[in-house]
């Protein structure tokens, strides 16, 4: 009777496992992280700022990190802002992805 209850508890685990995997809920306001990677320059840099500004006034600057690239070709700058909404993020992603100097937003 163990065996045929193992499986049981294996199935009813396995469910919420899928319920948990289909869609992380984020709890607002929160401290969210967007990396760009870009062309690397000040171009890019100045661009982020622009547009991290524009949907997060007064965001705390020191709490930029940039990483560039083995050959100095690209850059990774990540912002961590205090979110509000999905409304804010989509318009963030949005507007970065407008530049040519983006190649990818996380």
């Amino acid at each position: 009777m163990a065996s045929s209850d193992k499986p049981s508890s294996d199935m009813s685990g396995s469910e919420k496992s899928n319920t948990d995997s289909e869609a992380p809920k984020i709890e607002f306001p929160c401290d969210y992280p967007i990396k760009v990677v870009g062309k690397a320059g000040n171009e890019l840099h100045t661009f982020v700022l622009e547009v991290m500004e524009s949907h997060s006034p007064g965001f705390d600057q020191t709490r930029i990190t940039i990483r560039d690239s083995r050959n100095g070709n690209f850059q990774a700058i990540t912002v961590t802002i205090i979110a509000t909404g999905e409304p804010q993020l989509q318009a963030i992603f949005a507007d970065l992805k407008v530049s040519p100097l983006v190649q990818i937003v996380l």
